[in-house]
């Protein structure tokens, strides 16, 4: 199977990018002649749908505001072979896309992710770098060592990866989404190394340091919550148990001494989150088994869609049946 082969859709979610997202485009139209660019225009004020028009992209606008919402019309819109994901503001270079799809046929990958080989210098922003290194390593302890970085916007997907994700986050925090749906079903991935590139003048990131990563790190909690319920909930479960401990050594260590118990209500205090520690417990081994099963779902969701060998398959033998009929006409 070969690059010119597969059907491509290059995805690019855009907002306020009409400094960039020209060139963009005719950058991917040169690096995979033919492949299908779509840009979705997410409420753009700037006239970045007609500069992408006007380089011969497709464009959609979708009104929900957050790159999360464009990314789930964008996957449940297109249908294609092979997906590519890249940001319009020029960071990502349009040449590299080829490697990407090379990397995802030879290895049979789900996903492909262009890790940023310059991101630390991006804007010269030590929040953003500070914050890179912190969610990274964030992941790496709670999901696994599958990604080094997953906040790389510049992504191919196969078909299966495309239609079974369930894509319900709303902003940027997509992309740890898209990593930890690739973790928890233990997809094949992989990465390369790309170069990131500076944004050019006047363009300018959309990215909160404080308030994208507020809810990151709420996207972290809400995600190891749904994938590992029991260590969620056991985490919390051990907290209330260590309070508990807390209040209650005080009043046997009374006990111990006197023969009375002079703090009743610390007593019953302790019992208590006692209780509690054991319902969150409980509703922790409860979740657990749920979302096992339901990770069973999403896995039988995965495999109902044909993968990359036979999806070339049945473009050869389409290829070779017409073939025979036209022989057959002719005789």
């Amino acid at each position: 199977m070969t690059v010119s082969s597969v059907d491509i859709a290059i995805l690019l979610p855009c907002y306020n990018e009409a400094a960039t997202i020209g060139d963009v485009v005719l950058g991917f139209r040169a690096a995979l002649p033919g492949a299908r660019i779509y840009v979705y225009d997410n409420n753009s004020t700037d006239g970045t749908a007609l500069k992408a028009m006007l380089a011969g992209a497709h464009v959609v606008r979708e009104r929900r505001q957050g790159k999360g919402h464009v990314v789930r019309r964008m996957f449940a819109d297109i249908d294609a072979d092979i997906y590519i994901m890249a940001d319009g503001d020029g960071t990502y270079a349009p040449a590299d896309a080829e490697e990407l799809v090379r990397t995802l046929l030879t290895e049979r990958a789900d996903m492909v992710v262009g890790t940023r080989r310059g991101v630390l210098a991006d804007a010269g922003r030590q929040g953003h770098a500070a914050g890179n290194r912190l969610f990274n390593l964030l992941y790496r302890t709670i999901f696994g060592r599958d990604f080094t970085d997953i906040f790389s916007g510049y992504r191919a997907f196969s078909r299966r990866f495309v239609k079974s994700f369930p894509a319900v986050s709303g902003g940027f925090e997509i992309e740890t989404e898209m990593s930890v749906h690739a973790s928890r079903l233990k997809l094949p991935v992989s990465e390369i190394e790309l170069h990131y590139g500076r944004r050019p003048e006047g363009s300018h990131s959309k990215l909160s340091t404080f308030r994208d990563g507020s809810r990151i790190l709420w996207m972290f909690a809400m995600l190891m919550k749904e994938t590992r319920p029991f260590v969620f909930f056991g985490l919390i479960s051990g907290a209330v148990l260590a309070a508990s401990i807390a209040f209650m050594l005080p009043v046997l260590v009374e006990y111990f001494q006197t023969g009375f118990v002079s703090r009743v209500p610390t007593w019953i205090l302790s019992m208590a989150l006692m209780m509690v520690s054991l319902l969150v417990f409980t509703a922790g081994l409860i979740l657990d088994s749920l979302s096992r099963a339901r990770n069973e779902q999403l896995r039988l969701s995965y495999i109902s869609q044909p993968g990359l060998v036979s999806t070339a398959s049945q473009g050869a033998e389409a290829a070779s049946s017409a073939g025979t009929s036209r022989r057959a006409d002719a005789a």
